[in-house]
């Protein structure tokens, strides 16, 4: 990727100490960058002042915990000062930041590590309360202990229930059962905190980095402080080691290690147990050599999935209804293109369609080894032509995004040239995107698939097909980004610190926006966990949705079709029982996640309870997206003769026919085109 190096002039300073010096640098080296090249740069004032603070208080303190109410009110006297520090080139602030935190995480340690030697009493009336609000900070230490001790005896009971449905046989074992799990606890919170303290990078320099980040986050949620380190370096090796155990991993807004992709014929494949939003829990490279995910740093975690090293590992699991389990998986080396566009033809009542998954918006950078998905979506679509399909599905569901130039490529190729987007800069200058190749890869109908998770690039490539009428969008709501974003490094030469900055807008050829509010389908389809997603309207400092005049001139396609086809799909989704009952279970499952969550007591009988009380639900949601749905999938001309010599792909084809025959919304897309043909026989 090439990077804009910028030539920046900073006014001298004097500085309270060398660090307080470097600190100050590096942010007013950011501050500088951010001002000069950001979309929408904001004032470094009280309202920054503000919103830093109380972000980072709850970073270092989420369950309030940690510190005392007289130790937030000391380091409050900088919420709303912040900004004058900064300004007077004064960054001492961080020393009593990382002071009052290493102090407040010292007396935890000892808090917890008396709780480990005294005997924990499970039969009391004290009951553990849950909320989404934020708790107040606790005068006493006698107060934090007391909360430790509460917390660490649900953990501790939760842990037990998780291992087994069967209430009796662990009532039963009790005993025995307590003591492993009081150990695994105990160790637990201990070794979060001791990272901590004993962080190599240390205090004040993690609670730095974190402030820059959040810093950044102030003008934007996708504007951050980046340096190659903890979790940055951790997440970019995801897609760049040639070992794999075949599945991407993410972390989640809980710091869980999730399972967020499977890929297909990979080692987690072909275990069958290993589901996407399964979250890992335990790595051991080896046998008695275990290390939690919970408190071992990223780096650690990361270096045993990926070195070339730890040939095998065995992974504890838990599902998403609590079930545990181990798995042993044997790391294999990955093809490039498991990552990449693919086909099939499905078809039902002998209308045969292309089908093609689009996972990402990828491209070749720099390394010229990878194709871009434009090229990729080009050759599928050839292979299908010569299957003489009838019309042509894009699955956008679930694609993040990627390269803004492989957006701008793709929806050239299914328009006939002319104006697709319209860019803005922070100078409010407009530059309109063309498409300046004439003529088509495809002129048949579309549909195209969406849904929340949907984001950036693939929006921009959904609205594009909305607006020129080229395409019917089905699916819910997509996420809402309409911004761009580059990495620039915060000085010429400083290969240490960079921001990932929004330095564009961009817009529909109307002059709309979908910033914030998403690409609208034509066709709303309920979608399964849709009312949990994590949308950017959810975020506080999100852009603004607005609307521009500009001169994009552009010509439509027909939309005398549309309409029928549209309301003929509403009605049809509206009576569809299957996506009724995806309806019923999003509203249950709002209900569990956003409903206040009752007290419980501290026993065990109490917390099983609480523990199992989804299970069955979650057993027959499971039930239900795995039930196979009613059209016909097969494999290209072109792809089945290399299936009859590739076992390999032989096997990554089995997984995602497998996988296709439970999405309903491809149905959908495919009842819809025969529906344009049925109206062209009329």
């Amino acid at each position: 990727m090439n990077r804009i190096l910028l030539f920046l002039l900073f006014i001298p300073f004097v500085s309270h100490s060398q660090d307080s010096g470097k600190s100050c640098d590096v942010l007013i080296k950011i501050n500088k960058l951010i001002q000069h090249e950001h979309f929408n740069p904001k004032p470094v004032d009280d309202s920054l002042s503000v919103y830093v603070f109380e972000t980072l208080m709850n970073e270092l303190d989420t369950d309030k915990n940690i510190f005392l109410k007289t130790e937030y009110d000391y380091l409050s006297k900088y919420k709303f000062k912040l900004d004058d520090y900064i300004a007077g080139n004064d960054c001492s602030f961080f020393e009593d930041f990382s002071k009052t935190y290493k102090k407040a995480l010292e007396r935890s340690k000892t808090a917890i590590e008396k709780l480990q030697k005294e005997k924990l009493d499970y039969n009391t009336n004290d009951t553990v309360r849950f909320t989404k609000k934020n708790f107040p900070f606790y005068v006493k230490a006698e107060d934090v202990s007391k909360v430790f001790a509460k917390r660490l005896r649900f953990d501790i009971l939760e842990d037990i229930a998780k291992t087994s449905k069967n209430y009796d046989s662990l009532k039963q074992n009790f005993a025995s059962l307590e003591k492993k799990s009081r150990e695994k606890i105990f160790e637990t919170a201990l070794c979060k905190i001791t990272n901590r303290l004993d962080s190599k990078e240390g205090i004040e320099k993690n609670i730095r980095n974190s402030f820059y980040s959040i810093f950044c986050s102030y003008f934007d949620p996708h504007t951050s402080y980046f340096s190659y380190d903890t979790k940055s370096s951790f997440l970019s090796e995801l897609s760049t080691d040639n070992f794999s155990l075949g599945m991407y991993v993410s972390l989640n807004e809980n710091e869980e290690l999730i399972v967020q992709e499977i890929v297909p014929g990979g080692p987690a494949a072909r275990t069958e147990i290993i589901e996407k939003g399964d979250q890992v829990i335990k790595v051991s490279p080896k046998k008695g050599e275990d290390f939690l995910v919970s408190c071992s740093s990223l780096e650690t975690i990361g270096s045993i999935i990926f070195s070339d090293t730890h040939k095998e590992i065995t992974l504890s699991m838990r599902k998403k209804n609590g079930t545990l389990y181990d798995v042993t998986l044997q790391k294999k080396i990955m093809k490039a293109d498991d990552h990449a566009a693919y086909s099939y033809i499905v078809s039902k009542n002998n209308t045969r369609i292309g089908y093609i998954n689009i996972p990402s918006f990828y491209t070749d950078f720099d390394r010229n080894t990878v194709q871009g998905i434009s090229d990729d979506v080009t050759k599928e679509i050839l292979k299908l032509k010569k299957d003489n399909i009838e019309g042509l599905i894009l699955d956008l569901q679930d694609d993040g995004g990627g390269s803004m130039e492989e957006a701008i490529k793709l929806s050239g190729m299914f328009i006939d040239a002319g104006p697709i987007s319209v860019l803005v800069n922070n100078k409010k200058e407009q530059k309109i995107i063309k498409d300046f190749n004439r003529g088509v890869v495809y002129n048949g109908p579309i549909v195209v698939l969406v849904n929340g998770n949907s984001a950036s690039a693939s929006e921009f490539f959904a609205s594009v097909m909305q607006d020129y009428n080229r395409a019917i969008i089905i699916g819910a709501t997509t996420l809402g980004k309409a911004s761009m974003q580059q990495i620039l490094p915060i000085e010429n030469g400083n290969e240490q610190d960079f921001v990932k900055l929004t330095i564009e807008k961009f817009y529909r050829i109307t002059g709309k926006s979908h910033q914030l509010t998403g690409v609208v389908p034509d066709v709303a389809i309920p979608t399964l966990y849709d009312g949990i997603i994590s949308r950017e309207k959810s975020s506080k400092t999100a852009l603004k949705n607005d609307v521009i005049t500009t001169k994009a001139k552009f010509v439509p396609y027909s939309r005398s079709d549309f309409e029928n086809l549209i309301a003929h799909s509403k009605k049809r989704v509206s009576n569809n029982a299957y996506f009724n009952e995806i309806n019923a279970i999003n509203t249950k499952i709002n209900s569990i996640y956003n409903s206040p969550k009752d007290p419980i007591l501290l026993n065990f009988e109490s917390v099983f309870k609480d523990v199992h009380s989804i299970d069955a639900f979650f057993d027959s949601v499971k039930k239900i997206v795995e039930t196979p749905i009613d059209f016909e999938i097969a494999n290209t001309s072109y792809e089945k003769e290399i299936l009859k010599f590739d076992e390999f792909q032989k096997s990554i084809s089995e997984y995602r026919i497998k996988d296709l025959k439970t999405n309903a919304y491809v149905l959908e897309g495919i009842n819809i085109i025969s529906d344009y043909y049925a109206t062209k026989k009329n």
